[in-house]
Formats: C-alpha cells, structure tokens, sequence
C-alpha cells in the first residue's frame, strides 16, 4: 500500500510537469495539480490498514466510517490500479464529479476568495454577513485527523503556487500555538499538559476572542450566523456566554436538517439530525436587565416558537436546542442580567438555559398528556414523572442513547446517575430491563456500547420492584406519581383490590387530575396487547368505576 501511494505520488508530480510543459500556464497547472492531488488523497483513504471489507455492499470501506482511527482486527486490500472500489480508477471518478459540480456551482456565483488564515485576522467592517460553523467545544479534533490527508497532500500539492506552499508550510496540520495564543480551538487537555481547566478557559476565552473579531469585521447592521449542533449543555453555555461577551444579541434561529440519518456517527451515538441556526446582530447600548423580567419576556418569545417547531415534526433533544435560539433574544439583549431577589448576583447563562430546558420539557409533557389536543404546557409535575414521560415518549422501551438522556435528566433537574441509582427508573448493565417481547427471562442487555455511543433502557415496571416504592422515604422526597402508579400496577396484579383503594384514597390519586392524565398517556405509550396496558386499562376502567367513592374511607356514610 505505500509503495503504491508513493509510486502514485512519483506520477502525479511528473504529470504537472508535463501540463506545464504543454500548456504553458500556470493556473491550469495548479487547477490539474489541485485535482491530481484530490485524487492521491481518496487512494490514501482506501489503502490503509485500517480499511474493512463491506459484506453488503462487497466493497471497500474507507480509513474514516468515523471522527477517529478504529482497531480493526483484520483489513481489506484494493488493487491500486484496478477498477474496482478502492483504485486509483475510483478516486478518478469521485473527484471529477466533486470537479464538475463545484464548476457548474462557480458559474452561477460571484467571484469568491478563499483565504487560510486565523479568524482573529478579519478586517474591520468590511462585511454584510458572517456565517460560521464553530467547533463543537470538546466533540471533534479535526486538526489531528486532518494530518492522515495533509501529509500526502503537502507532498503531492507542494510546489503548485506561493499560496500553496503557504499553507503546507508546517509538517502537520495546525494546531493550538502557545507562543502566539491562536490556533485550532477545541477542549482538549492534551494539549494543555493534561490540565482541564485550563483547556476548558482556553476554548471558552477563545470563542469570545473569535466572535469580538466577527463583531469588528461587520458593518453596523451587518449579521452573524451560527451554526451549532452540540448535545451538551457545557458547548451551548459557553457558546452563548461567547456571543454575550463579544456584543451580539441573537435576532431569530431556526433548527434545519443537515445531518445524514444513516451515517455511521448517527446510528451509532446520540448526535443530532437537525443543526441551529442562529442570527446575531450587534447589541446596542443596554443597560443590565432583571431576571424575572427576562425569564417572562423569554417565555412570550418562544411559546408559539414551540408549537411551530412540535408542529413541524422536530422531536427528541433536537427539540430542547431548537428552543434554545428564540429564547437568547431576551437574555442576549442585556449585557448582563441581575437577579430580582439578589441585585448583587448575576443570573448565570447556565442558570436561563436550565429555565429554557425545563419550560420546553414542560411543553413536551403537555403534549404527551394531552396528546396534542391541549396547548398548554404541564405545570407542577414532579421531575422523576416528568422525566419518564420524556424517555418513554421519545425512546420508548427500547435502547436510547445516553447523551439524549443525560440532556433531558439534566432538563428536569436530575442526573443520570440518580435516575439509575436513587431512583431505579434506568437500568445499569445486568440488573434488570427485560428485552422487548419477554417481561420475564431476557438477558440484561440495558447498557451497551456501540461505535461510542452507550445506550440504555428504561426499567419496565414490572422490574421496578423496591420495598419503598410509592412509599415515602426516610428523607420526606414526595414520591414521584410514576412511582405510585408503578405500586398500583404490582398491587393490581397480585389481585389485592382493598389494598389498591387504600392507596388510591390515602394519596387522593382519583380526584389529582394529573394522576389520571398520565394514567391515560401511559395506556396510550404501552404496546397493544401487553401485560402492562392489560393492567393500566383494568385500573383505569377501576378507578371510573368507583366514581364519587374517591373519598377517604373515614368520611364515607355508611349504610
């Protein structure tokens, strides 16, 4: 494989001679150059030992199915120079379809520049827009993947203009540069000594340094777009306080698919299909603003932003973030936002996005309550139900990926960990959460790891089975309303109807309104035909039938 790579490189620089030799120009010398260059670069990708043979496909799949190098226990080997997936024959096609697109697309436009330089770099108000697709906090060091192409690249493509050799001037791709504090931006500790904290100050100070020189090189009402796709709560927090700190005040956002369903990241992890798009002009002078007031302004902002967006078919934690651009309006528009009850204090940008997750998680429940028939969101849920009627809602009993669970954990005030541990509502690896289809023997199969992405499940209820459940603990916690319906459903099944009316009256179930909305969801949720809708149907059609008997046994009159 290197010896074909390197005899296909001896060829390539041989073949710009002699264009230039016969046409006697310099641009078609690069611009064949260029392609030649594109073409030793997708052989690489296809003659390494990292590539895997395809069973379906019967072909070659290339070094990157992924934003890493995996271990492979075996690899394929294409013929170079043959005609098959993988040869040099392939390359030729690919890159001259990439060629012919790109042509029609530069007939059809202005003419444009491309420069290889630092953002910080941008001249002063120069611009109508800046539209720019940051790097996602910690999620992709693309500078250190990007070395697999740049080494063949700087030898095949060195030599075609000073441009050119400007930038492969480094023996490797750029990277974060001490000396003059600019490079890649990206968390990652390694390149700090190990430190965290002191990457995690540098990227943070970095977006700041970064969106103050767009700032500069707009024109008064010039804008900013940014485009963001990061399932971390961390990543938007420090995007946001970003934009704060450099002068910008977001002006509208819009969530937009741009994400492959099928590529291998997708299937594999909990990354997002839709990315946010979102609009920032310059902030005029304001005065700090009050966090109440925000908070108020916030919700009469992204309320009908909401049902657009439910309406529109976005689901999952793609919901949460595509909220999240309407609702910055209020709080961007100050510089910094003041606490009512606290005027020395200063709300937090984490602090307004825990708000917005939990007014949009709110949203979500009324909807799976109301079965879209309501408009209003549900209010005054505990955080174990409310969280449970997201994961059953957008995951069902299924295998869910950890990263859409930690955000809406984290929506409703919670931790993964707590919902394993505390409160036995997700299930660790051996420790119960039958498979689908089997409530009684299935192996444990709850946690699992795929191509990165941990999985887990929810508990079904008949595995829900601690002493204290529905039960107050020693602490005094209310009891989570999932909880007492679960208590319900064990008592129902073990045919104790005088102990199912003791608790219902004791807890005042049949008159909470709540109780029986999610009683109802849950019917809708379970599979047609199950032991668990069998159970919730025969305790709704109970708890109808009692009626007015919903009373405290010790108020009743007897006959």
């Amino acid at each position: 494989q290197l010896i074909s790579l390197a005899v296909f490189l001896k060829a390539t620089r041989v073949t710009r001679q002699l264009v230039r030799q016969d046409h006697n120009s310099e641009d078609w010398t690069e611009s064949i150059g260029s392609y030649l260059a594109s073409k030793l670069d997708r052989l690489a990708n296809q003659n390494s030992s990292i590539c895997r043979w395809n069973n379906r496909g019967e072909k070659v799949e290339g070094t990157f199915s992924r934003f890493a190098l995996p271990i492979v226990w075996d690899f394929v080997e294409t013929n170079p120079v043959g005609v098959a997936t993988g040869g040099y024959h392939s390359a030729l096609e690919w890159v001259s379809r990439v060629v012919s697109h790109v042509c029609l697309a530069a007939s059809t436009d202005s003419e444009s520049t491309t420069l290889c330089q630092s953002a910080l770099e941008l001249p002063s108000e120069q611009f109508d827009i800046v539209l720019t697709d940051p790097p996602y906090y910690d999620a992709i060091p693309y500078s250190d993947l990007m070395d697999f192409f740049y080494v063949w690249l700087r030898r095949s493509a060195i030599g075609l203009s000073a441009d050119v050799e400007a930038v492969f001037s480094g023996p490797l791709g750029p990277k974060w540069d001490h000396g003059t504090n600019d490079g890649e931006l990206i968390d990652d500790a390694s390149r700090f000594g190990s430190d965290r904290e002191r990457s995690k100050k540098n990227y943070e100070d970095g977006m700041a340094r970064s969106f103050r020189s767009c700032h500069a090189a707009l024109r008064p009402d010039g804008r900013l777009v940014v485009v963001f796709a990061n399932k971390h709560p961390d990543a938007w927090e420090t995007l946001v306080a970003a934009l704060i700190r450099a002068g910008f005040v977001v002006d509208g956002s819009w969530p937009i698919q741009t994400e492959m369903g099928t590529r291998t990241r997708a299937m594999a992890s909990s990354a997002l299909s839709s990315s946010v798009w979102i609009v920032c002009k310059k902030r005029p002078f304001a005065r700090p603003g009050w966090d109440n007031t925000v908070l108020n302004e916030m919700v009469e902002n992204i309320t009908q932003q909401l049902r657009d967006f439910w309406d529109a078919g976005i689901r999952g934690p793609d919901f949460v973030w595509a909220a999240t651009g309407p609702a910055l309006e209020a709080f961007s528009k100050h510089p910094v936002v003041k606490k009512a009850n606290d005027p020395n204090q200063l709300m937090s940008v984490s602090e307004f996005l825990r708000e917005v997750r939990r007014m949009v998680v709110d949203f979500v429940v009324g909807r799976v309550l109301t079965r879209d028939t309501d408009q209003e969101a549900a209010t005054g849920l505990d955080d174990v139900t409310t969280y449970y009627l997201l994961h059953r809602h957008d995951f069902g009993m299924e295998k869910a990926p950890v990263g859409g669970c930690i955000l809406y954990a984290l929506s409703c005030n919670l931790s993964d960990s707590a919902l394993v541990n505390q409160h036995d509502l997700l299930a660790q690896e051996g420790k119960g959460g039958p498979s689908e289809g089997s409530e009684e023997d299935a192996p444990p199969e709850d946690v699992e790891e795929s191509g990165g992405g941990a999985k887990v499940k929810l508990k079904p209820w008949n595995r829900r089975q601690g002493r204290n459940l529905g039960l107050e603990t020693a602490g005094g916690r209310p009891v989570p309303l999932i909880d007492q319906l679960h208590r319900l459903m064990h008592l129902w099944r073990a045919g104790d109807q005088v102990k199912v009316d003791d608790y219902l009256d004791t807890r005042g179930l049949q008159r909470n309104a709540l109780f029986n909305q999610i009683l109802q969801a849950l019917i809708e949720l379970a599979d047609v035909g199950s032991d668990e809708r069998s159970i919730l149907e025969a305790l709704s059609n109970h708890i109808a039938a009692r009626g007015d008997l919903g009373t405290p046994r010790q108020s009743r009159i007897q006959f």
